[in-house]
């Protein structure tokens, strides 16, 4: 490994931080740039502005050995050998596709500042197709230096582990220097046993698309089979653990629930479908429709569910709802189911209190109508029922006796299929799960 190598991160959201603390940590001289100074502010002083299990600790860790930094200049990545983009790629407003602003904003400001031999690495999710523009906008304008895509696989909540121990590495290249200049950067984690798949531009855009569109399908299976267990009287529990041991299918993402959410599995499906339609395939993701489709009916159907529950009706009751986040681990409430179903009860008349360890400051941004709780017995004093909507472990740690003091009415909904059904029946609770008749 040559650890003379010097690297810029353009984007310090999520992703480029991640990047950038790990790409330190692996021993290069890194630089972020983002064009939001009071981002880079916080981030030069060792504060991150979200939450990821161990990423504050490592980001302070990588700024005192000096080899990391972070600015709002694109000069300073002058003497870069490889560049990674890492800005956002949101969904259109009033459409499924890609905006691409920052990403060619971030592409545009960079050209100038390209040396000789140096490599544009991106690892932005981008509609298939996005790197040969890029490919060919560089080639008229920094023909000394090469483009590359090297997609981002990165789980929140698991960030550093999958950037640092990835379970593959992938890479779309044009010129054979340019995947010999990524495996000398990625040498530690090839050396440890790391799969290494080069590809074309277009293929490696396409792995994380896809890779997105088979979990996002793994998912809504599962809540479709929910659907039919409900109306026949099964365990969609049972039906996942048996099907899961098939080694075709597998048991990860089957966990039947109230769906996908976050900023990335919604959006970049949607994505894929249009991008699909203006090359002229979008037949082949037509399924997708209906994907997306049962994604959403699960958090309405979590509302039935609750109408069902309250023989009062929602109009006033009191709602305890656990968890803001779109998944556990992580501060993240995009396109969160947990958060979207506290806000069609309380839009019903519903009095809906809701507690999250880490994302209750976002939630707040996002839904400011809403009630806010800082502490579980807050959340769950009086309430006449309780959803479980976001997995995190202080929530499955739950004493179903102790908390059955603080509310009115002993009912839960597991919207997650992820607390212990039997300590919750035996304690007394009116307990009810999707996809399980109990």
């Amino acid at each position: 490994m040559s650890e003379t190598l010097k690297i810029s991160v353009i984007g310090t959201g999520y992703l480029g931080a991640t990047h950038a603390a790990c790409m330190s940590k692996l021993g290069y001289t890194v630089v972020g740039i983002d064009s939001d100074s009071a981002k880079i502010s916080a981030l030069q002083k060792g504060q991150l502005p979200f939450y990821e299990p161990g990423l504050a600790e490592l980001l302070v860790e990588q700024l005192a050995t000096g080899r990391l930094t972070f600015t709002t200049s694109f000069d300073m990545a002058k003497d870069a050998d490889i560049h990674f983009l890492c800005v956002g790629t949101p969904q259109k407003a009033g459409s499924n596709a890609a905006d691409l602003t920052y990403v060619n904003g971030a592409f545009d400001q960079l050209l100038p500042h390209l040396k000789v031999g140096s490599l544009v690495a991106g690892k932005s999710t981008v509609p298939v197709g996005t790197a040969d523009l890029l490919a060919a906008k560089l080639d008229a304008q920094a023909p000394h230096s090469d483009l590359a895509w090297n997609p981002e696989f990165l789980r929140e909540g698991f960030a550093i582990e999958d950037t640092l121990e990835p379970n593959r590495l992938v890479v779309g290249v044009r010129k054979p220097e340019s995947e010999k200049l990524l495996a000398e950067l990625y040498a530690p984690l090839i050396t440890a046993g790391v799969p290494w798949i080069s590809s074309d531009l277009s293929t490696a855009e396409l792995v994380k698309v896809a890779a997105n569109s088979f979990l996002a399908t793994k998912i809504s299976f599962i809540n479709a089979m929910a659907e039919i267990c409900e109306a026949a009287g099964g365990d969609v529990t049972v039906l996942a653990k048996a099907i899961g041991y098939d080694p075709r299918i597998g048991s990860r993402f089957l966990q039947a629930g109230i769906g996908f959410g976050g900023g990335c599995l919604p959006k970049d499906i949607r994505a894929f479908m249009a991008r699909a339609e203006e090359i002229g395939a979008n037949q082949a993701v037509e399924f997708l429709r209906e994907i997306d489709a049962i994604n959403l009916r699960a958090r309405t159907r979590m509302v039935d569910v609750v109408s069902s529950e309250l023989s009062q009706g929602l109009k006033g009751a009191r709602i305890a709802v656990l968890g803001a986040a779109f998944k556990p681990d992580s501060d993240d409430v995009r396109d969160s189911p947990a958060l979207d179903i506290a806000a069609s009860l309380l839009a019903k008349g519903a009095s809906v209190v809701v507690h999250d360890p880490k994302a209750i400051d976002n939630a707040r941004l996002r839904f400011p109508n809403l009630e806010f709780a800082t502490d579980i017995k807050s959340a769950l004093t009086e309430a006449d029922i309780t959803l479980h909507l976001t997995e995190w472990k202080v929530y499955r740690e739950l004493d179903p006796v102790e908390i059955k003091k603080w509310v009115k009415s002993a009912k839960i909904i597991d919207g997650r299929n992820a607390l212990d059904s039997d300590k919750y029946l035996l304690a007394g609770w009116r307990f009810r799960a999707l996809g399980r008749n109990l």
